[in-house]
């Protein structure tokens, strides 16, 4: 063993030494969490996420396994993202959409993530269909214009709770979902979108227009009816008198011309026509 007292037997010692340790040990940073595969079989998690702990009072530090055993595969602790740019939509008034979106996700239980998926990348990878599918499905019920309505807030509600029903099979919590942009499709696309819009809101000027009429047909016809009944109804109580009040509007309405645009007109009648009874005191 007198070679391990040579310089050369010493450096070797020291590189096995290093190599032993560093196969034996490691740290977990704050923002990673450590799933331990012993002979690539699930073994246990280390630092994994917990809603409410502090920065710097976590299960980070350094840890021990056991070399050539165990396998260490890790997990990233922050929130996540996963975009879907321009990603087309139709509504269900036929407006084809581009979407630009985005949803942030969490890895809150690693083991299950390693097993179901293996890394990050690749849950990332399985998130984007699942997402673009919530996405259609919950737009392609509503009209374009929900989006610059205050309901916009609870679309992407339904299509972050409809992405995380999907999402938990993989471990995975969805923090939160946002449509950062809506455009129309440039070209012709937009200009037949134009016309569309267009077209259907004259028709739905031309059905308010006609209902509007025909309420207000509904409304004259009725208060008609209810002038007649009340013109009746005086001329049963006094029918001397209701013919007077008859014949003084229609003298104001002969004799009087306040209106000098409309010129002047002559009336020639007999002091015996019917006519002027009431001037003439003929009951």
């Amino acid at each position: 063993m007198t070679w391990l007292r040579s310089p050369i037997g010493i450096a070797v010692s020291v590189i096995i030494l290093l190599i032993v340790v560093m196969s034996t040990v490691a740290i977990v940073p704050e923002t990673k969490q450590a799933v331990i595969l012993r002979l690539e079989k699930p073994y246990r998690t280390i630092n994994q996420w917990h809603e409410g702990e502090q920065f710097g009072r976590t299960n980070a530090g350094p840890i021990v396994r056991i070399p050539f055993f165990d396998r260490i595969v890790w997990v990233d602790k922050r929130v996540l993202s996963v975009d879907l740019p321009n990603e087309p939509v139709l509504s269900t008034d036929q407006l084809r959409l581009q979407i630009d979106a985005y949803a942030r996700f969490r890895v809150t239980d690693p083991l299950k993530m390693v097993v179901t998926i293996g890394t990050e990348d690749r849950a990332r990878d399985q998130l984007q269909p699942l997402f673009r599918s919530a996405l259609r499905n919950e737009l392609g019920k509503r009209p374009s214009a929900i989006l610059l309505s205050p309901e916009r807030g609870q679309v992407m509600d339904n299509i972050q709770n409809s992405l995380q029903q999907l999402a938990a099979q993989y471990g995975v919590s969805i923090v939160d979902v946002r449509i950062k942009q809506t455009e129309l499709p440039s070209g012709t696309p937009l200009e037949s979108a134009l016309e569309r819009m267009r077209t259907a809101r004259n028709q739905e000027a031309k059905t308010i227009e006609a209902q509007g009429m025909k309420d207000a047909q509904i409304i004259r016809a009725n208060a008609d009816a209810q002038a007649a009944q009340i013109y009746a109804q005086a001329f049963n109580k006094d029918a001397d008198f209701y013919n007077f009040w008859r014949a003084m509007r229609s003298y104001r309405t002969t004799f009087l011309n306040n209106d000098p645009a409309k010129g002047e007109t002559s009336v020639i009648l007999s002091p015996q026509n019917s006519y002027l009874k009431e001037f003439m005191g003929q009951r």
